[in-house]
This record gives structure tokens, sequence and C-alpha cells, in this order.
């Protein structure tokens, strides 16, 4: 059996994760998850691969805003409702989209723990960034993720990475949203359709990993695991690939403790890395 065991929302961009134990599934993926953005000068997203003291950054979800806090600067509340909403073209990868700033206050806290000027970006309702048409139906919108509503990890396939690892690394190292148990290693790589709580998934495309994963998630410290790893059993098309992102149709609640049914199954190359036995 397939069953869900840890669900992340992450409502800032590149910043701390939250673990949950319900999240409700919107049409641009969960409620209140990458809905926000620092941006640079040009309005061009700002990431933990650039910045890795991004991940020091924690946030969590209050009934009337986010509250965000940082070590050495305190916290701040941002909240649900602007006074003020000025849309303003900004840039994620290739993607341009509209986005509001929610207010110089927060832009200069955010500043000052950056060291660099940078601004805090809100996707408002009205603005719908479509997810890449070559691997979605026309009308599947995301937020402001790299390029994909949910990112789905096995249990089972980071516990076979850690077997192959000099020492073990957690599962906020890879930022899924969705994580389940059972099943072998990397059976999330050949998931088409899924269900989950009666609402429709289908897989996408293989995740694509960037030295994000190389930053541990409590200090900010870059390291060389897990992509060196991963690069000698993980490797396709010289990208490193390990989780799958989805696509969904209808909206709900899934929760930790449902169970994933598979509907079928992928069948094109793309999908299929040649195995490599685990260290035992």
């Amino acid at each position: 059996m397939l069953q869900i065991s840890q669900l992340y929302i992450y409502p800032i961009k590149s910043l701390g994760g939250i673990p949950v134990t319900s999240a409700e599934v919107t049409s641009r993926g969960f409620k209140h998850d990458r809905r926000w953005m620092l941006v640079d000068g040009q309005n061009r997203f700002l990431t933990q691969r650039e910045h890795p003291q991004m991940a020091l950054i924690k946030v969590n979800i209050q009934s009337d805003g986010l509250l965000v806090s940082y070590h050495a600067n305190g916290s701040i509340k941002i909240p649900f409702a602007y006074d003020t909403l000025s849309k303003h073209d900004v840039v994620i990868w290739d993607d341009t989209c509209i986005g509001v700033y929610v207010g110089d206050e927060f832009d200069e806290w955010f500043t000052t723990i950056l060291g660099i000027p940078c601004r805090l970006i809100y996707m408002p309702d009205d603005s719908e960034r479509e997810v890449d048409q070559r691997y979605a139906q026309p009308g599947m919108i995301t937020s402001f993720a790299d390029a994909y509503p949910f990112l789905l990890i096995g249990q089972a396939s980071l516990d076979d990475l850690n077997k192959r690892l000099p020492a073990a690394l957690p599962m906020d190292r890879f930022r899924p949203n969705i994580v389940f148990t059972g099943g072998d290693a990397f059976s999330e790589d050949l998931m088409d359709h899924i269900n989950i709580s009666g609402i429709n998934f289908y897989g996408a495309k293989l995740c694509a990993r960037c030295v994000m994963t190389t930053i541990d998630q409590q200090t900010g410290v870059k390291a060389k695991e897990p992509l060196k790893t991963l690069a000698t059993y993980r490797l396709k098309n010289n990208k490193i690939l390990f989780g799958q992102n989805l696509v969904h149709q209808g909206e709900g609640f899934v929760t930790v403790g449902d169970t994933i049914s598979v509907l079928s199954t992928h069948t094109d190359d793309r999908f299929i890395i040649e195995k490599k036995k685990s260290v035992s």
C-alpha cells in the first residue's frame, strides 16, 4: 500500500518549508504554496542557489498571515490582505508573470538579511501562470514554483540514496510537497495517473536536481552531496533526476495517511532510468 507520510508547503519561494498534516489542493497547488517570492532590482526571482542563507529564514502560516523569522533579525508578520496592490511583471526562469509588491517594510527587512536590494512579491488570484504545455493540459496553472504545482518523492527512494551516502540526509534537502511510504525505490518515476482523496494527479516530468539539494536547510552550508552520489546512478541526458513533478485536476484536501491509488504508469523512455543496485 502506498500511503502519504509527509506533506510540505513553501509559502515564500526558496525559504524554509512547513510540514503539515493536511493541505488544501487549489487550482495552482497547495494553498499558500509559493504564492510569495523575493525578487531583485530587475524583478527576477531569488533562490538559495545564489543565496543559501535563504534556507535559514523560517515561515509559519497563521490565521491572518505569515510569520517570518530569522535568528538575528527577529520576526515580521506578512498579512494575507494588502492595502496597495501595484502589479508588475516578474521573472521566474523563462516565464514572465504578474506579481504585486507587498510593502516597503517587508522589502527592507529581507534586504537587511540578504545584504542585497530585494522586494517581496505576491501572486494575486488573477495572475495565472500556465504549466509548460509540453507536459500538461491547457489551463493547468502553477504558482511561483520552479515549473509545476507538486513534487512527489517516495521514502524508499531517499532510503536507497542514504544507503549510498557517507552520511544520511533528511527529506527536506529535496523540498517535496508529497512524500509517501510503500513501494520500491523510485516507483514514483513511473506514476502516470494517480488518485489521492478523490483528486487526480498526473506525472508530468522527472525532477532535474540542482545545487539546492546540497544546501543544509538547517545551517545554510553547501556541500557536494547528494549530487555527487546521485550522478552515479540517477543521471539521464546529463540531468540528475530525483522525484517526479505532478499536475492535477480537482480540488479538495490531502492528509497524511491518505492512500495513493496508481491508475496508470508511464511507458515513455524519458521516465525510465536504468536501475543500479543499492549498497547493502
